[in-house]
């Protein structure tokens, strides 16, 4: 696990825990059993990476407020 989220670093990814809590940010790095990432608001997140269950990097699709008709 740790090998794949070091591949991570600056890209943006999903990240489910054992608890199903899910995390959303960029990859800062991956060190020592812990992975740190920075979400949206620019908070940084420390999760160790034994707890993870599930990666997967996001694509951020840009939407368009409006009506479809």
């Amino acid at each position: 696990m740790e090998d794949l989220l070091k591949r991570c670093v600056g890209k943006k990814i999903d990240v489910t825990c054992n608890s199903n809590a899910v995390y959303r940010g960029h990859v800062i790095g991956m060190e020592g059993g812990i992975l740190e990432i920075k979400d949206d608001d620019d908070k940084t997140i420390y999760i160790a990476s034994d707890k993870i269950t599930v990666v997967y990097e996001c694509s951020d699709s840009a939407t368009r407020p409006g009506f479809i008709s």
